[in-house]
């Protein structure tokens, strides 16, 4: 049986009757098969007992969960099965190396301005950038928040029925914002559920700097996958109107979805994570989802002198 995402947005509980995983909430309580769970993702209030935790731990399934507002938490991340003390060993001394640490934080730059530019190409619109004459990480940084910033100001000539105007977080300030900030924090988390299926440290990163309490990793290799996957998306979504005004609850600070906007969001996510494309090197179709465990492989080897990473930019 195909393992898949499962999606929780009511608040319940999840419990444990013998080998058994069940969701319980006000409508009663359900059997969840639990070699159908690839990983959970909690927009609920969701608890869960200590022998559900144990099961989902036997069987690797991370649990994401997110707040009211649709922001990441925190994830419940399994004891890891793939520890690789080589691996690990090798990813410290890339982060130490400042020139290794530097290829890595520039390589997830570059994809992610290329893949921005494939974004905009349809509409004959491009982003000009240069990356050879940033000398530290600090300063990529600053590069790539300058270009994204212009990336995003070209959004309003792309979508239709919403305005975007500036990139907005905690809290975002319109509708574009909204889906945009929930969509990075859905991507965020899968991207930490196909680390945990490799041998990869998610904490040691080299774009952003690591920190207690976040897998930071994740966020550099999501810098790659954001326009192709959450951008294209989000124009998806409301340029064919499937998104519209009343999926939204605002007030005088905050603008973010209600539970029928997260519905049609969570549906939409998933099915682009599903889809398929015909890969150059693999000559077979794989899944997005798929393609984010490749790219977590292809740092692999290249922390282990096997082969140099180069990022994904799209071709589609």
């Amino acid at each position: 049986m195909k393992r898949k995402n499962f999606y929780i947005l009511s608040d319940g509980k999840l419990i444990r009757r013998e080998n058994t995983l069940y969701f319980e909430n006000e409508d009663g309580k359900r059997p969840i098969p639990i070699n159908s769970i690839y990983s959970i993702y909690a927009l609920g209030s969701l608890s869960v007992t200590s022998k559900a935790l144990s099961l989902l731990a036997k069987e690797g399934v991370c649990i994401h969960f997110f707040n009211r507002y649709g922001f990441y938490e925190g994830s419940f991340y399994p004891r890891e099965t793939l520890i690789s003390g080589d691996l690990l060993i090798k990813q410290v001394e890339h982060y130490l190396d400042e020139e290794k640490r530097l290829y890595l934080a520039r390589c997830f730059v570059e994809g992610a301005l290329r893949n921005m530019n494939r974004v905009l190409t349809p509409y004959g619109l491009s982003l000009d950038f240069e990356l050879d004459d940033v000398d530290n990480v600090r300063e990529l940084m600053g590069f790539e928040a300058l270009a994204r910033q212009r990336y995003y100001g070209y959004l309003d000539e792309i979508l239709k029925n919403f305005d975007f105007g500036v990139r907005s977080k905690r809290p975002p300030k319109n509708e574009i914002n909204a889906m945009i900030s929930f969509g990075n924090s859905l991507l965020y988390s899968t991207v930490l559920s196909e680390l945990y299926h490799t041998q990869l440290n998610p904490t040691v990163s080299y774009l952003h700097e690591p920190f207690e309490r976040r897998f930071s990793l994740a966020l550099d290799i999501a810098e790659i996958f954001k326009p192709f996957v959450v951008d294209r998306l989000v124009i998806y979504l409301v340029n064919k109107r499937i998104i519209k005004e009343d999926d939204f609850n605002r007030d005088f600070n905050c603008v973010l979805l209600n539970e029928n906007g997260y519905k049609k969001f969570i549906k939409a996510y998933n099915e682009k994570l599903e889809s398929t494309i015909k890969h150059r090197q693999l000559k077979r179709n794989v899944s997005y989802q798929r393609l984010i465990r490749l790219e977590c492989y292809k740092l692999i080897k290249h922390l282990l002198g096997v082969e140099k990473y180069r990022p994904l930019v799209i071709w589609w």
